[in-house]
């Protein structure tokens, strides 16, 4: 059987199969209405089943039912004579057993409508018994460095969905870029979301792409977004980014940055990659300035989890600030790393008497970390480690093994090599439990997240180049029960891609195929760019 993520327990298929047609009733118990829906608009769809409700009990139906035995996001999935019936544990459970019963019924049911007259669609008699090994099994989407429009988006949730995967991390603010309205502060759109040209490729690259790039999401595409994710029972975290990855705020809204040794009125949206050195002034007027930003996004995303950022902050212009050096003096501080650590703080402390939970990247340990913060680990395994030794909670996403813009193959085939090769293989045997961690320090680790940064990634086919298939691999950590990385079957694995790569082509979606870049994925430079294509310096990790 094919199924990728692979399930925990499969019995048969049996020589006998129960046949889909045309008056195959659906028959949903109540708790199941997502699913219900999903099923009639997709599969129905793609296969030109009308699946009509029926009532319980009925033969030749497809039946969902909530079943409290079972884990929230377990599922059984029967297939027997009388029809198939998916329990789950929850709603999503048994969304995530529909899923599964997709894949079963071959490639032609994740396309948008019939593409060959069948009068049934068979499926062997079966039992599949599966739930998920983490709770929180997530992509990160950057939209900063360059925008994907709301169908785009929409587009990446059911891409999600089809891979069980439940935590969609939304990248929106960076240097290059507000992605988000914000009605009290209109500038961060009206100017932050907009730059005059792009570097074109890596870091290290002497190209520019003069076109002006830029674009945002109003507050009804999240709310769009948001409630579209929920159907598929995924959780949408927003990502802020505070205090660094600040310049596109601080060129809408200059006060905000370091003005006593900056002429931040200078500034404008940032047109390159790497680490920016503009960072946000700590002062009130900057805590209040975000407070408001939090209270819009908090009315957006029901999230428990807000991300806050908080890598990659240069801590020169607090160090040249007067404004920062009497702020570190007030506050009793010993250095800049725990002025980092007092702002972050205080949204911390924010968030929490809004019921929600911060979240940020490892360099928030820097200082000491907030006491209810969450961290996601990118610089390895290190800073999860320490994280979930402290009592904290960690998601692992280390860019030594999950970073998918990282280059797929060696010597110069691929569109854009930046960093160091990560293959298909390399993605499946990612471990992300840490072998030290005792078992109550290992408890900590509630899941694991694949990163797309899309500095090198301009249009929606690059960013499904660099993410798939390698997100399959990643989806089978996150899900399956796996053993020790070195004892994984990559060759069953390998052998299972064989039938999801065509579920991909049906899905529309500009794979990586298995023997290299085909060639209208390869990509020279545009004669009409300026400047000369260098190439990136072997290991040096993008930035967050």
């Amino acid at each position: 059987m094919d199924l990728i993520p692979a399930p925990r327990a499969v019995q048969g298929p049996g020589h006998s199969a129960f046949s889909l047609v045309t008056d195959t009733q659906l028959v949903a118990a109540p708790g199941t209405e997502t699913t219900e829906r999903w099923l009639r608009s997709t599969v129905g769809v793609a296969l030109g089943l009308p699946l009509p409700p029926g009532e319980a009990g009925a033969a030749n139906a497809v039946t969902l039912r909530i079943d409290d035995a079972l884990a929230p996001e377990a599922y059984r999935l029967d297939v027997s004579g009388r029809g198939v019936e998916i329990l789950g544990g929850s709603a999503a459970g048994v969304f995530w057993g529909a899923q599964t019963l997709r894949q079963l019924l071959g490639s032609d049911a994740f396309r948008k409508a019939p593409v060959r007259a069948r009068a049934a669609y068979e499926i062997a008699y079966r039992t599949v018994e599966d739930s998920p090994r983490f709770g929180w099994r997530g992509l990160m989407l950057d939209v900063s460095r360059h925008f994907m429009p709301k169908d785009g988006v929409l587009r990446y949730l059911d891409l999600l969905a089809a891979h069980k995967l439940n935590v969609f991390h939304f990248h929106l603010t960076d240097d290059q870029g507000w992605r988000i309205e914000i009605e009290r502060h209109p500038k961060l759109t009206e100017v932050g979301a907009w730059r005059a040209r792009s570097r074109w490729g890596y870091r290290t690259s002497g190209l520019w792409n003069e076109t002006p790039h830029g674009g945002y999401y109003t507050q009804d595409d999240i709310r769009e977004i948001v409630a579209y994710a929920a159907e598929r029972h995924i959780t949408v975290v927003p990502e802020i980014e505070i205090p660094g990855h600040s310049q596109a705020v601080i060129a809408a809204y200059p006060e905000l940055g370091n003005t006593d040794v900056v002429d931040t009125a200078a500034l404008t949206v940032w047109d390159t990659w790497g680490i920016n050195p503009n960072i946000l002034a700590p002062t009130e007027e900057v805590l209040r300035f975000y407070e408001g930003v939090f209270e819009e996004v908090l009315d957006l995303f029901p999230s428990t989890f807000i991300h806050v950022g908080g890598d990659e902050a240069p801590k020169d212009q607090w160090k040249a600030s007067p404004t920062a050096q009497a702020r570190i003096k007030e506050l009793g501080l010993a250095d800049e790393d725990e002025l980092q650590s007092w702002f972050i703080r205080h949204f911390d402390q924010w968030l929490a008497e809004r019921g929600r939970r911060l979240i940020g990247w490892d360099e928030i340990l820097e200082g000491g970390l907030a006491p209810g913060a969450t961290v996601s680990s990118w610089r390895g395994y290190e800073g999860g480690i320490a994280a979930a030794e402290a009592g904290h909670d960690v998601v692992m996403c280390p860019h030594t093994q999950v970073y998918l813009d990282y280059r797929q193959a060696d010597g110069d085939e691929e569109p854009m090599p930046i960093a160091y090769v990560r293959t298909l293989e390399d993605v499946y045997r990612f471990e992300p439990v840490p072998p030290q961690l005792s078992p109550e320090a290992a408890a900590h680790v509630i899941g694991v997240q694949a990163n797309v940064w899309t500095e090198v990634m301009e249009n929606q086919a690059r960013v499904d180049y660099q993410t798939f298939p390698r997100l399959a691999a990643f989806a089978e950590v996150a899900w399956s029960d796996l053993p020790a990385s070195a004892e994984r079957d990559y060759a069953d694995f390998d052998r299972r891609m064989g039938a999801h790569y065509g579920r991909l082509d049906a899905l529309g979606v500009d794979y990586r195929a298995p023997g290299g870049p085909l060639p209208w994925q390869k990509r020279p430079a545009p004669e009409n760019f300026k400047g000369s294509l260098g190439r990136p310096i072997e290991g040096a990790p993008p930035n967050v």
